[in-house]
Parts: structure tokens; C-alpha cells; sequence
């Protein structure tokens, strides 16, 4: 008698996510985008609901019930609540910032093939928070960035329209009332839309952003063949050197040392100078080109600097250029001694 054949594996079910039905926000939609980017959330279906009973019948709920757990629960509405990122941080985290405090590491270890005991790890998790998450996080809680009794910015809050565009997502006020189906289409394009910046920063930081800081290592250790005092930089293409420079001249006990950034347009293009900022975040530069080249381009900024292969300077004096590199040498090293 034949062996009947064995039964076929069933497939697995899919994982189920949670959160609010109504009006939705930024936090939330970027939280189960994120989720979605877990191999074991890949497929997962999506819940939105206010009903308690329905809500735990998922396997993991975001922005609802008033519970956080750091397992199944990651709501930050209860009175009670009051986790941050770290104890550095002071800013209270919104559902979007208690899903990448938890799992963003996981995230970020596999959209870049990165070893999770890897230093890049961290300083990816920590950077993308800085500089994304963290805004979100006040903007969700009502925390202004500026309140009047900080002497600086709690945190960066550029691209912080991202919460306004997200909410425009939702019908209107006038509109008619949607049914849950179109309700919750709209979500799905909001968590998308949001999803895709928040996968576009990632991917920046993670491929253009850390690999960058080796560049600017090696342009530090060769700065004297510049400049006698290492106060010029030299990169052959423009990189995202900024925050790398003020973290390594810490680093190094050369805080405040390095005055102009020079860096090559492309192939037979023009170089340009770059007066490096008071800090990072800052318009106003540790020493800008001298005033009396703002403003001025071509012939007469040769005429004037008496270099020739003037291009521009800025009305600022924050940055001009060259046609040559040895011209932009030229024009930062006479600029530092003006």
C-alpha cells in the first residue's frame, strides 16, 4: 500500500498591527511604516480601531490604549508616560519614537548589511534620531524647540513640515464623511509617504553620510601640507563633511582650528571655498572671505584678489571659487591673512 504523502506546511499567518482608526498623524504612520521594514512585519496586515477588544487581538499595537510595554504595547498618551530617547535626551517620545528606540537598530542593521556589534550601528541609530526622529517626537507632544528658558534649540527641527503634509492626508473638514475602507487608504499613503523620507535618511546616512567620515580623517591628518597651522581642508569632490569635522576636532583637541574647506566641483570644473561655520547648525562663519571680495565674480574678483580664475564670491563671504584648485589655494590662504 502506498505511503500517502505528508500534508503540506500551511503558511504562517501574518502578523497584525494596530492602531487608531480617525484622524491620524505623523507618528503613528511613520511608526507601522517602520515596522513594515522588519522581515517578520513584511507582510503584516493592519488594524485600525478604538476598540480595546479588537486592538488586542493584533501582535503589536502603536499610538492606542493608553499602555506602553516595550513587547506588544508602544503608546505614549497616559499621563504617566514620560520616556525619552536617552537620558541624554529630554524630548518625550511619540509612537513613532518608541518603534525606533526599540527597533530601529534591527532596521537599520538590515536595510544596510550592517553587523549589529558594528560602531556604525550606533552612530546611525543616534544621528537619524537627532536629526529626524526626535522632531517628530516634540512635534507629536507639543514640545517647542525653542522654549524661553533653554539658551539654544532642544533639538534640530528642520523638515518638521513632514507632520503638516502627513495630516493633509486626512479628509477635510467639509468633506464627506469617508467610510472606514477610504479612511484607512489614506492612511496607508500617509505612512508610505512618510515611510519613503524616513528610508531616504537612513539610506543617506548609512551610504553617503558615515562613509564621508573617513574622508574628512584623512583630510585632517594632511592639513599641514596646506597650510603651516592646518587651518585649510582639501577634498577632491564635495562630501558631506560638517558634522564629521566638529565631532573629530573634539576629538583630537583641535576644536575651532580649521577655517576653510576646499573641494573640487568635478573633472575640469571649478574648486570652491567654504569658510567653515561658528557650529554646525550656524550661518555665521569662524572667519569669512575678507569683505572686500563679497559680491564680486569673474575678472574682477581676479582683479580685486589678484589671483587670477576668480569665479564668484558670496555677498556672505561664506563660500566663492575658482577655476583651478591652486587658484582656491590661493584664495584661502591670502584670505587668512587678511
Amino acid at each position: 500500500m502506498a505511503t500517502p504523502a505528508p500534508a503540506k506546511r500551511m503558511k504562517a499567518t501574518p502578523l497584525n498591527i494596530g492602531t487608531h482608526n480617525g484622524h491620524f498623524h505623523a507618528d503613528e504612520a511613520l511608526a507601522v511604516y517602520m515596522l513594515r521594514l522588519l522581515p517578520e512585519y513584511k507582510d503584516a496586515t493592519l488594524t485600525r480601531s478604538r476598540d480595546p477588544a479588537v486592538l488586542e487581538e493584533c501582535d503589536i499595537i502603536v499610538d492606542v490604549t493608553g499602555k506602553y510595554d516595550s513587547t506588544k504595547h508602544f503608546d505614549h498618551h497616559q499621563r504617566e508616560f514620560a520616556e525619552t530617547f536617552s537620558p541624554n535626551h529630554k524630548t518625550k517620545l511619540s509612537s513613532a519614537g518608541l518603534v525606533y528606540k526599540h527597533f530601529a537598530r534591527a532596521i537599520i542593521n538590515h536595510r544596510l548589511s550592517i553587523e549589529p556589534t558594528s560602531p556604525s550601528s550606533d552612530l546611525i541609530y543616534t544621528k537619524l534620531y537627532n536629526d529626524f526622529i526626535e522632531a517628530l517626537d516634540a512635534n507629536d507632544n507639543g514640545i517647542s524647540a525653542y522654549p524661553s528658558d533653554a539658551p539654544s534649540p532642544l533639538f534640530n527641527e528642520k523638515s518638521i513640515s513632514l507632520p503638516s503634509a502627513v495630516g493633509a492626508f486626512n479628509p477635510n473638514w467639509n468633506d464627506p464623511s469617508p467610510s472606514q475602507e477610504s479612511e484607512d487608504a489614506n492612511f496607508v499613503q500617509a505612512s508610505d509617504f512618510i515611510g519613503s523620507v524616513f528610508l531616504r535618511k537612513l539610506d543617506f546616512y548609512g551610504k553617503s553620510w558615515l562613509p564621508a567620515r573617513d574622508f574628512v580623517v584623512a583630510a585632517i591628518e594632511k592639513r599641514m601640507e596646506y597650510d603651516d597651522k592646518g587651518r585649510i581642508l582639501v577634498f577632491e569632490k564635495s562630501i558631506p563633511w560638517r558634522d564629521h569635522l566638529f565631532t573629530i576636532e573634539e576629538e583630537k583637541g583641535i576644536k575651532g582650528e580649521t577655517i576653510y574647506v576646499l573641494y573640487g566641483e568635478g573633472p575640469g570644473k571649478n574648486w570652491r571655498v567654504q569658510a567653515v561655520p561658528v557650529s554646525k547648525d550656524s550661518f555665521e562663519s569662524r572667519k569669512a572671505l575678507p569683505a572686500a571680495w563679497r559680491g564680486i565674480r569673474d575678472d574682477a574678483l581676479s582683479e580685486v584678489t589678484g589671483i587670477p580664475g576668480g569665479v564668484f564670491v558670496h555677498a556672505s563671504g561664506f563660500i566663492g571659487g575658482n577655476k583651478s584648485f591652486e587658484g582656491a589655494l590661493e584664495l584661502a590662504r591670502k584670505a587668512l591673512e587678511l
